[in-house]
C-alpha cells in the first residue's frame, strides 16, 4: 500500500542571502575567509576567549600605569592585609569612588594580623595622580598612575601578601613575564619543529631518520624532572631578564617534537601531489618549495597549534617558578607569587595570597577556548 507524502514547495526565488548564517559547502557566494570568520562567530566561547587575550596582551605595556602600586613597593604597616572594597556611597550619600582607612595590629593568641576599618571616614582616592616611579615600556621613566590610594589610606584590592606588596599590581605586572614566556618559547618550539619536520618530511631518507630518533629520545625522557634539570643549570647570579630568556629556550626546546611529527606526516603526504612536481620540474629549490607550497597548507594545523602549546609553555614557567627554580625575586610572575603559597598555614589564614592561580587558569581556558574555535573556523565545511 502505497503512502502519499506532503511536499510544499516556496513560490518565491531562492536568494543566497536566505542562507547567510550558515557556513557551509552550499553558499556559493561566501569566499573561504568569510565562511571562517561566519564558523569562527559562531564559537562564543572563542570569541571571548580571543577579546579576552586581546584585552590581556594589548594592556601588558601599561601596566605600570594601570596599578596603584609597584610590584617590590612595601608597606610595612600592612603584612597580610585582606582585600580592601572601593566604595561610591556613605551613609546613603553618593560621595564617589573611595575607601575606609584600616589600621592592623598583632593578634599575638592567633599568631595572625588583624585589621579594623574606619568606616567613619571615607577618603577619595586619587586619578592621574603620581605614585612610585617605573619606566614606561622599559624606556622612559615616569610615575603617572591611572589611580592612587589617599594620603593615610591604602588601595589593596585583593590583599597584600607577607611583605606588604600588593596583589594586584604584582599580578597585573607579572602577567608582563608570565604571558611573553609562551610567546618565545611557541617561537622557537615552531622555528626547530617546522624546519626539522619540514626537512624529514620533504627529503626523508637519512634526514627523516635521525630527526625521528632524536624526537623520540626527547619525548622519552620525563618532561617536569628534566625541566628541573635544565633550570638548575641557569646561574643563580644572571639577571632576571637572562634567566627569562633561558627558560623561554628551554621551554622551546622541549615541546618541538610533536610539532615535528605532524609536519613531517603532512609533507609525506603532500610532497606526492601534483602542485610539488610542478614546482620541482620548474626548478624551484627545496627551501622555495616548502615555504612557498607546502607550509601554506598546513597554516591551518599551525594556529591551532600554537595556540594550544602556549598554555602549556605558561604552566611549564608557573610549575619551574613554584619550585624555585625559575624566574627568581626580584623579578615577578605568577609562578613566583605562587611560591609564596608553598606555606600552607599562610594560605589557610591569609587565603588571597593564592590569588595567582585564578589568571593562571583563565588564560589556559582562554587558549583552550581559542584553539578549539580556531581549528573549527579554519575547516568550515566540516559541520561539528
Amino acid at each position: 500500500m502505497s503512502r502519499a507524502w506532503k511536499h510544499h514547495v516556496d513560490p518565491e526565488p531562492w536568494s543566497p542571502d536566505d542562507d547567510a548564517g550558515h557556513a557551509s559547502r552550499l553558499d556559493p557566494g561566501a569566499s573561504a575567509g568569510r565562511l571562517m570568520l561566519r564558523r569562527f562567530l559562531r564559537h562564543r566561547l572563542a570569541v571571548l576567549a580571543m577579546l579576552f587575550l586581546g584585552f590581556s596582551y594589548l594592556s601588558l605595556p601599561f601596566v605600570d600605569f594601570l596599578v596603584p602600586y609597584g610590584a617590590n613597593e612595601r608597606d610595612v604597616e600592612h603584612l597580610y592585609a585582606p582585600p580592601q572594597a572601593v566604595h561610591l556611597f556613605h551613609e546613603g550619600r553618593f560621595v564617589g569612588p573611595f575607601v575606609y582607612p584600616t589600621t592592623g595590629r598583632a593578634d599575638l593568641r592567633e599568631y595572625r594580623w588583624r585589621y579594623e576599618t574606619d568606616s567613619a571616614r571615607p577618603m577619595p582616592l586619587g586619578f592621574f595622580c603620581p605614585g612610585a616611579p617605573y619606566r614606561f615600556l622599559g624606556l622612559v621613566e615616569a610615575r603617572l598612575r591611572l589611580a592612587c590610594p589617599p594620603e593615610g589610606a591604602t588601595l589593596h584590592l585583593l590583599g597584600t601578601d607577607r611583605l606588604g606588596r600588593d596583589i594586584l599590581s604584582r599580578l597585573a605586572i607579572g602577567a608582563q613575564l608570565s604571558l611573553t614566556v609562551g610567546l618565545l618559547g611557541i617561537a622557537v618550539s615552531f622555528g626547530i619543529g617546522i624546519t626539522l619536520g619540514g626537512m624529514a618530511g620533504y627529503f626523508g631518507g637519512r634526514i627523516d631518520y635521525a630527526v625521528q630518533r632524536l624526537s623520540e629520545i626527547l619525548k622519552s625522557l620525563p618532561e617536569l624532572p628534566l625541566w628541573l634539570a635544565l633550570s638548575a643549570a641557569v646561574p643563580a647570579h644572571w639577571s632576571p631578564v637572562t634567566v627569562f630568556l633561558c627558560i623561554s629556550v628551554i621551554l622551546g626546546l622541549l615541546d618541538w617534537p610533536g610539532l615535528a611529527r605532524a609536519v613531517r606526516s603532512r609533507f609525506l603526504a603532500l610532497r606526492e601531489e601534483d602542485f610539488v612536481m610542478a614546482a620541482e620540474l620548474m626548478g624551484a629549490s627545496p627551501a622555495r618549495i616548502i615555504g612557498r607550497h607546502l607550509l601554506p597548507n598546513f597554516t591551518s594545523h599551525l594556529l591551532a597549534s600554537a595556540t594550544l602549546s602556549i598554555p602549556a609553555m605558561i604552566l611549564g614557567e608557573t610549575a619551574l617558578s613554584f619550585l624555585g627554580l625559575g624566574l627568581r625575586p626580584p623579578a615577578t610572575s605568577w609562578g613566583v607569587m605562587l611560591n609564596d603559597a608553598q606555606n600552607l598555614t599562610a594560605v589557610e589564614t591569609y587565603p588571597w595570597v593564592s590569588a595567582p592561580m585564578l589568571p593562571v587558569i583563565l588564560v589556559v581556558l582562554s587558549f583552550n577556548f581559542l584553539g578549539d574555535g580556531l581549528r573549527d573556523a579554519l575547516d568550515p565545511y566540516h559541520e561539528s
